[in-house]
């Protein structure tokens, strides 16, 4: 859907998303149609970017609604961005897709979020599980999360999507339904294929899951015919369930 009038055809325009406007890079505002940069913003598109003036911007909310942008480049406030576009709204991917990984050490937890954002998974959730090494409590989980939501966010904007995805808090395998409202599958080596009936995917720790864990009543599934790194299992399950919700792949059997 969008907020602007049909064409003159009498016909509304074919609904667009981010990714198909030729522009020279997406920030997140609040108000797409009266959009403000912020100081981060104006420095990345300005100093990093070494974006010119007059060259188009997408600016979006991050909630499905967004516009097309031109930037203006000034000796004050230094940098603005003028909507010449009407205001999109991207209807949000159904099923909710959702991918939960148990922390590894360094800095691969950035890694495993930045790809699932680019790859378009909606909630994105760290888990603590009996063979974690890298335990995220207190103080640490919350700071942690922040860096990971600051990396989706960065993701999102790369990657020219109209919905940042979520980056839930540290969370137990156990409470996953209750955050989803679906139920859990955990990958495992030997599962059934991934599908869209269980949309929610746990990935285990670089040890595994344990036994009591195996035993939980969880449906188990299979992301390779081999043994993946954790946060290489986490972007195949990732890739796997957005693919088969845009019928780039026939349903797993």
């Amino acid at each position: 859907m969008t907020e602007h009038a049909p064409d003159g055809n009498g016909s509304d325009r074919s609904p667009l998303v981010p990714a198909s406007v030729p522009a020279a890079a997406m920030v997140f505002v609040e108000d797409p149609a009266l959009p403000v940069l912020d100081q981060a913003d104006t420095h990345h598109l300005t100093a990093v970017l070494r974006l010119r003036d007059g060259e188009i911007v997408v600016a979006g909310d991050g909630a499905g609604r967004w516009a097309t942008c031109r930037m203006r480049i000034g000796p004050s406030p230094g940098a603005t961005l003028e909507r010449v576009g009407p205001v999109e709204t991207t209807e949000a991917s159904a099923p909710t897709v959702t991918v939960a990984f148990a922390p590894v050490k360094g800095d691969r937890p950035e890694w495993v979020v930045q790809k699932l954002t680019e790859l378009g998974v909606d909630r994105i959730v760290p888990i603590l599980t009996a063979r974690s090494v890298v335990r995220w409590e207190g103080e640490r989980a919350t700071k942690a999360v922040e860096r990971l939501r600051r990396v989706a966010r960065e993701g999102a904007a790369q990657s020219r999507r109209a919905w940042l995805p979520e980056v839930a808090a540290v969370s137990s395998l156990g409470s996953l339904a209750a955050l989803t409202g679906v139920p859990t599958a955990m990958a495992s080596p030997g599962g059934s294929p991934p599908d869209l009936a269980r949309p929610v995917v746990a990935i285990g720790p670089e040890g595994g899951w344990d036994q009591a864990e195996l035993e939980a009543g969880f449906e188990l599934v299979g992301v390779g015919s081999t043994i993946l790194r954790a946060e290489t299992a986490a972007i195949a399950a990732g890739t796997l369930l957005c693919a088969l919700r845009q019928h780039l792949i026939a349903p797993l059997v």
